[in-house]
């Protein structure tokens, strides 16, 4: 049940009739996976805590930079040279005592990343390099589990639901493939602030949707942000039925 003080707390959420007290409820229940405590991680583990999800559990083996601060809004300046899933769960705990962090200090490899996505409702790909996006795909797949992955670039960014509880789903591999090979990073490229801040708030929210089961969430689109002019487009994406991770040959 939700204590007097979460009734309080959540109570301009309860008020909408998609969240209600059932909804929020079922919000404290859930578990969600963030990974990459970054640019997009850091809005969408804030608006996740303040929401009530009750179980936060984070993945980050970095730790917090100078150069972060720009846009990593969840982490500050006396928390450079800190490990950034510990700079942000102390942040989390501070917004919302409510909830529950755990956190995962140490690069995931397979075995571990499989566990991760395993032990939560949802996960959140929040990271920077293909490498990694590829590998959550194939575990989220492997345990049937939604994906809400976003990306942000220079001043364009994305945004994506992949669920494969739903037949006609496709995966983040379905869409990308096996990618590009001299793919570029922010540290590279560069990015504006506010767009990750978008693209994660955004990620949260499609996580919120995901998990207690209200409106439509970014299955079967692509969301694509252009920043500089501030416009926003929508892609249909379909299942790949020779997809090499989500294909009938691995179900």
């Amino acid at each position: 049940m939700l204590t007097d003080q979460e009734l309080l707390r959540y109570s301009r959420q309860i008020l909408l009739q998609q969240v209600d007290i059932d909804g929020q409820l079922t919000l404290k229940n859930s578990r969600a996976l963030i990974i990459g405590l970054g640019g997009l991680g850091s809005p969408a583990a804030l608006y996740l805590a303040a929401a009530g999800v009750g179980e936060l559990h984070l993945a980050d083996f970095d730790s917090v930079d100078v150069t972060n601060l720009q846009r990593q809004i969840i982490h500050d300046t006396a928390n450079v040279g800190e490990s950034k899933v510990d700079s942000a769960s102390r942040r989390l705990r501070l917004l919302n005592p409510e909830i529950k962090v755990i956190v995962h200090r140490s690069q995931l490899n397979a075995d571990s990343l499989g566990e991760a996505v395993s032990a939560v409702d949802v996960v959140l790909d929040c990271c920077d390099n293909f490498a990694t996006r590829e590998a959550v795909n194939r575990a989220c797949v492997s345990a049937r589990k939604p994906l809400v992955s976003g990306a942000a670039i220079r001043l364009e960014g994305q945004l994506s639901v992949f669920d494969p509880r739903q037949p006609a789903s496709p995966c983040y591999h379905c869409l990308y493939g096996h990618g590009s090979d001299d793919e570029l990073t922010c540290s590279e490229a560069g990015v504006i602030g506010p767009l990750v801040g978008l693209v994660g708030s955004l990620q949260a929210l499609e996580a919120l949707k995901v998990l207690a089961g209200f409106g439509e969430p970014l299955v079967g689109r692509l969301l694509l942000i252009d920043a500089l002019s501030t416009r926003f487009r929508e892609l249909r994406v379909k299942r790949d039925p020779a997809c090499s991770v989500c294909g009938p040959a691995h179900e």
